[in-house]
This record gives structure tokens, C-alpha cells and sequence, in this order.
């Protein structure tokens, strides 16, 4: 089973690093990808955690905003984390979250929602990447809500009045970025039209041109028929075509591996890296 899409406290997941591989190794998963947002803080501790009987995609979800503001999420693999380009890209991401942060908390405390900062940031593991599902995390340790998953379709969603965007690189800008650095990349989850607007089919030939890699295709946020038309755009682009979970621990309802990706089309992504960083004991 391979899963190219997961997250750990090193951004908003539950598990920890060290956590997150023992979870993949007990649930049979042969490949599996840390895919912290804007982060690579965990590929250390993950490491340490391996076992024969899985390897390790190491890599980062980096956030994107489109010239017309839609959010895309882009997932680096294979990169070289010492590349100080791309670290300087995850790092300005990060530096803008904090502020951002504090606008959506006035925002919902100006509607009444008791809300603060410090609820927030209470919330966020040490060293963590604070992002909206710590806010919903807070939102439901206030009794505001009963889970992540109902704080985003209420409240945080990316049409939400709460909503606010954050200093980040185009898609291309992305594409670019984890190219310069030896990797692949994978656009993530891309109709999941339940999170809030989303880029059209055109807007897959700019990516193409910039090096787009793959498609996560099989996702919980996109139905049938949304997979079906972004599996037929993968083909006739000659795109890799991914499915991944998306795991984020408790509080989500996305199960390791609930996706998976075909070992072919993982041995394609792989191939188009500048090196073979996947890390194995």
C-alpha cells in the first residue's frame, strides 16, 4: 500500500513523526509520504522510526495562492531539504500564519465566538506549523463545535466570511521551486469543492508548462464524478495519478490509506526525480 499524503504534529496532525510510521507500519503500508504544511520539521524524528518492512517519501505540502486567490495545495516529494531556496519558501509561509491567525480570531470573536489567540496557540504542538485546524481544534475544546470536520464546513472553510489568506507562492512558483530542488510535484486534492472555490480545468495547462507532475486524483474530498474528470485530464496530460488519505490523526475523519497510489504510478513520480531520496533500512 502506498500513501503519499499524511501529516503529523509538525504541522496539524495528531501522531507525531515517530507516531505517524509506527501507525502506516501497523495498518500495511509499504510507502508512505510526511507531508507536514510548509514544513519539513519532522523527517528526522520519522526516520527513526522505520522498519524493513516500509520505506519513506519525504516531503512537504506547500501552500499556494492562484493570481485570482484561489488556494491550491502543492505536495513536494523527493526534494533536497537542504535546498535553501525551498526552505526559504516553506519558512516565509510560515512567518505569515501567525498574523493571519489572529485576523480570523478577531474576525469570529467580532460575530460573538469565544475565541482568543492563546486558545489557539494552546492547541498547537511545539514547533508546530499553526494552521486553521488548530482553530477548529480550539473552536471544539470551547464547545463552539463538535469536531474539526464541522468547524471547516461552518466556519473555516475557504468561502467562509472567517476566512483569510496568507502571503504564499503561485502554483507555478511552486512547481518551480520543488523542481529546483531535485523533487516532484503533485497537486493535491484539486476539485475538492467542499473546502471552498476551486481551479478549473484550464488551469492545469499553466501547470503542465511549469512541470507539474501529478494528480492526487483519489481523495475523501473529491466524489466520483470529480475523480473521474481529473483521471481523464492525468491521461491526456500524461500525468501521474495519485490517491493518498490525507491523514491528519484524531479529529479527521481521513483513514491511513483509505487511498492509496498504484505501485506503477508511484514507480513513474519516482522516476521523474532528479535523485532516489525515498529512505529504506
Amino acid at each position: 500500500m502506498i500513501d503519499l499524503h499524511t501529516h503529523t504534529t509538525c504541522s496539524d496532525g495528531t501522531d507525531s513523526p515517530f507516531a505517524l510510521v509506527k501507525k502506516a507500519l501497523s495498518t500495511g503500508v509499504t510507502t508512505l509520504a510526511i507531508t507536514d504544511h510548509d514544513t519539513t520539521a519532522g523527517w528526522s524524528e520519522a526516520i527513526t522510526a522505520l522498519q524493513p518492512q516500509i520505506e519513506l517519501v519525504l516531503g512537504a505540502e506547500i501552500s499556494c495562492l492562484t493570481s485570482d486567490g484561489i488556494s491550491v495545495h502543492m505536495l513536494g516529494l523527493l526534494f533536497d531539504g537542504e535546498n535553501a531556496a525551498m526552505q526559504q519558501i516553506l519558512a516565509d509561509s510560515r512567518d505569515t500564519r501567525i498574523p493571519r491567525m489572529r485576523k480570523m480570531v478577531e474576525l469570529l470573536r467580532a460575530d460573538g465566538i469565544d475565541i482568543s489567540l492563546a486558545d489557539v496557540q494552546a492547541q498547537t504542538p511545539a514547533g508546530a506549523t499553526v494552521g486553521r485546524p488548530h482553530l477548529a481544534d480550539a473552536l471544539v475544546r470551547k464547545g463552539v463545535v463538535a469536531s474539526r470536520d464541522e468547524a471547516f464546513l461552518n466556519l473555516l472553510n475557504n468561502e467562509s466570511k472567517y476566512y483569510v489568506t496568507h502571503a504564499a507562492p503561485t502554483p507555478v512558483e511552486a512547481i518551480r521551486a520543488i523542481h529546483a530542488a531535485g523533487g516532484v510535484a503533485v497537486i493535491a486534492h484539486p476539485f475538492a469543492s467542499r473546502r471552498g472555490q476551486i481551479i478549473t480545468s484550464e488551469t492545469f495547462a499553466d501547470l503542465v508548462a511549469a512541470g507539474l507532475n501529478g494528480i492526487e486524483v483519489d481523495h475523501r474530498d473529491q466524489n466520483a464524478e470529480e475523480r473521474k474528470t481529473l483521471r481523464e485530464i492525468a491521461q491526456e496530460l500524461n500525468l501521474v495519478i495519485t490517491g493518498s488519505s490525507d491523514y491528519h490523526g484524531t479529529g479527521k475523519l481521513n483513514a491511513m490509506a483509505e487511498n492509496t497510489t498504484l505501485a506503477a504510478q508511484w514507480e513513474a513520480l519516482e522516476a521523474q526525480a532528479d535523485a532516489r531520496r525515498v529512505v529504506r533500512v
